[in-house]
């Protein structure tokens, strides 16, 4: 209920401003180590290939190399550079969590506004969206990935789809309880039809929530992303990815623990700054909260 009500409180064209960052900052430092390490993770990721080396390189003769000058994290037991592969692995996560963040939050607010909206098509959407949060995201992601086959878009629609139900809930009870406010009555007894009314005072409304389901739809997906790449069901397996990583160097940890914890950690690191940079937004836009700033 409190992202709910501070969804639906907040003014429709006062929901964002920039004196509030500084203060945001202030109380809660946790959000700029988030938004930091979160920049650090994709300004790595983008620049990757200017400084570290070819992930793909083998070479036999330096299998399971302890840290070096030459290379920072060792090699694994095919004899590539660990910290290039988990630069790179580092890429497709990243990828995978924007791409999905972008498909499931278009898909789950058009979804939440014509149900939320139109109560004709109310039952029959939440019916459908409902089947789907009744399946365990890990199986149906699989379930998906094994009827398309193996490949980087197959990836992104397996993990998007199971992430739209929660969405278009989300944004379904915003409209229901903004479209009985009185100045969207207001606006439609003056004449305004009803894209207008959804433009200028429902959807602005759907951003904050919208917004902070974001960050978790991130973090969700790169989880996912490794789970399934662990499970053999992500990307093919000569692509550098976290989850292929820690799954084919899981035999050598007591010899080389560094190709195992170090996409771990680098997974473990980029998830908690979407989480931290998710509850910033979330005290951001709830102005009980801003009222006590």
């Amino acid at each position: 209920m409190t992202l709910l009500s501070a969804s639906i409180d907040a003014a429709p064209t006062a929901w964002l401003r920039s004196s509030d960052f500084p203060r945001l900052g202030r109380r809660h430092p946790l959000v700029l180590v988030g938004g930091g390490l979160l920049a650090l993770a994709i300004l790595t990721a983008i620049f990757a290939p200017s400084f570290a080396r070819d992930p793909m390189n083998m070479d036999p003769f330096k299998t399971l190399q302890p840290p070096s000058a030459a290379m920072w994290f060792g090699t694994d037991h095919l004899g590539r550079d660990v910290f290039a592969r988990t630069l790179f692995g580092a890429r497709i996560s990243l990828t995978v969590g924007l791409m999905v963040v972008a498909s499931a939050a278009l898909s789950g607010l058009l979804i939440g506004v014509i149900a939320g909206y139109n109560r004709s098509f109310d039952s029959i959407i939440m019916r459908v969206m409902d089947g789907l949060m009744a399946i365990p995201t890990i199986l149906l992601a699989m379930a998906l990935v094994a009827l398309g086959g193996s490949g980087f878009s197959i990836l992104i629609v397996a993990i998007t789809i199971p992430q739209i139900p929660s969405t278009a809930r989300l944004v379904r009870s915003v409209v229901l309880s903004v479209r009985e406010r009185p100045y969207v009555e207001a606006a439609l007894c003056g004449g305004a039809s009803v894209p207008k009314v959804l433009w200028r005072h429902i959807l602005p409304n759907t951003i904050p929530a919208l917004m902070v389901q974001s960050a978790n739809i991130c973090a969700s997906a790169i989880l996912t992303e490794a789970g399934l790449s662990f499970l053999g069901a992500g990307v093919s397996p000569e692509i550098p990815s976290l989850g292929n990583m820690i799954s084919t160097s899981r035999l050598y940890l007591g010899i080389a623990p560094l190709t195992v914890f170090a996409p771990g950690i680098w997974l473990a690191i980029t998830v908690l700054a979407v989480n931290l940079l998710g509850d910033g937004l979330r005290d951001l836009f709830d102005p009980r909260l801003k009222r006590r700033w």
